[in-house]
């Protein structure tokens, strides 16, 4: 009998780029695609908020460097009826994820799209964009957990989904929901894969053939990168304001 020959992919699953309508971001995807490869990333997902931004200009570029580029978008669903929406990341996406706006949305998006994949971005952190009690109401939907950067020893939002990854037999999957560079070499998933494309990838993922790289942070770490975070969106706010435009 014939025996593959595991090829080891490096993977960045939540990522965002200057192209993002919603965050302020320094960097292009074009220049997120030459960070992965000096960090001897296999594969890059990108995951702009409300909008899949990958042309084919980003994936050949991609190509051209050995990166396996999976366009995605970190989307508002809602329950049908709320007013609340909550963060969804959905990978090997295309252009019908812009209609997705409730989890039936999805769960018919699924069906048009069986290769996609789901992952359920930090689903129990504080703020009411994340999914909370609605993941295992939900789950059906979901292929994956999110492992984020966001914890420290004292304080750990992702216990929880570790919990649910194990009691309903997902994945829970390392990212560091890349707004700067600072955590892409800290917080990624490898996997086992047959063959270095997208299908192969995520069936590594659903056959728990993966390991996650991750630590902890310290606070001072957490609170500094917040602190950027918003007084740089503050500012984008301001600039907007003041060219009578939206930033979102």
């Amino acid at each position: 009998m014939l025996q593959y020959v595991p090829m080891h992919l490096k993977a960045n699953l939540h990522f965002h780029s200057s192209e993002d309508p919603c965050d302020p971001i320094r960097y292009s995807l074009y220049e997120g695609i030459d960070r992965a490869l000096s960090l001897g990333f296999d594969v890059l997902a990108s995951t702009a908020h409300t909008r899949n931004i990958v042309t084919a200009d980003h994936l050949a570029y991609a190509h051209a460097r050995n990166i396996l580029l999976i366009p995605g978008i970190e989307a508002n669903v809602y329950e049908t009826g709320s007013t609340k929406y909550s963060h969804v990341v959905i990978l090997n996406c295309d252009e019908r994820v812009h209609a997705v706006r409730t989890f039936d949305d999805l769960a018919r998006y699924r069906e048009e799209r069986p290769d996609c994949f789901v992952l359920a971005a930090h689903p129990y952190f504080y703020g009411t964009f994340s999914l909370g009690s609605l993941l295992e109401r939900y789950i059906h939907l979901f292929d994956a957990i999110e492992l984020s950067w966001f914890y420290t020893r004292w304080f750990n939002r992702n216990v929880h989904g570790a919990r649910v990854a194990q009691a309903f037999d997902k994945p829970f999957v390392a990212t560091s929901d890349t707004h700067f560079f600072d955590f892409m070499h800290t917080n990624y998933v490898t996997a086992d894969a047959t063959e270095r494309t997208i299908p192969a990838f995520f069936a590594a993922l659903h056959a728990h053939r993966y390991k996650n790289t991750t630590s902890p942070r310290s606070l001072s770490n957490i609170f500094g990168t917040f602190a950027v975070r918003t007084l740089a969106l503050r500012f984008r706010k301001m600039l907007a304001a003041r060219e009578g435009q939206t930033p979102f």
